[in-house]
């Protein structure tokens, strides 16, 4: 099931989105998020009109996708970005397209023209996704990240809503 998150399931969330931002290139990031600073974005995401959704099985949160805005300023307005996360147990079930689904929906009845997606070049199963979801890459970005000791080149993805 695909539902509005609520503050509590922030603790759910960080328990599997954590150890992908503490072990994996899903994200460049390497700050752990607190359940309180996931609660926040939440309701700043969902003030802002723009979601944040849950995908749910037998009372468990498996994952979840949000967006905002792809960059500061009015110019970039109809433009997003977007996160997508799933615990282990939720991969190859059909959820990340259940959320994605849900996510581009609701973006394009909002009026958003782009959802652009940032990725890292090695994520090999986050580009296939994306490809599968009909985002197209319009370009690579050389070791703009670092993670691991060592710089990271980034992907931009888009899909034209």
């Amino acid at each position: 099931m695909i539902r509005q998150a609520v503050a509590s399931d922030a603790a759910a969330i960080a328990a599997f989105w954590n150890p992908q931002i503490r072990d994996s290139l899903v994200t460049f990031n390497s700050v752990e998020k607190t359940p309180n600073e996931i609660a926040g974005d939440m309701a700043a995401k969902q003030g802002q009109g723009h979601g944040f959704w849950v995908a749910e099985a037998d009372g468990k949160v498996l994952g979840f996708a949000s967006y905002g805005q792809f960059r500061g300023g009015i110019g970039y307005a109809r433009s997003m970005e977007h996160t997508i996360i799933l615990g282990p147990e939720a991969r190859g079930q059909g959820l990340g397209r259940a959320l994605m689904e849900v996510l581009l929906d609701h973006a394009r009845g909002a009026g958003v023209h782009m959802m652009m997606a940032g990725i890292c070049a090695e994520n090999a199963g986050g580009l296939r996704f994306h490809e599968a979801m009909g985002f197209v890459s319009v370009g690579r970005v050389p070791e703009v990240g670092y993670k691991f000791g060592r710089y990271l080149d980034l992907v931009l993805m888009q899909y034209r809503l």
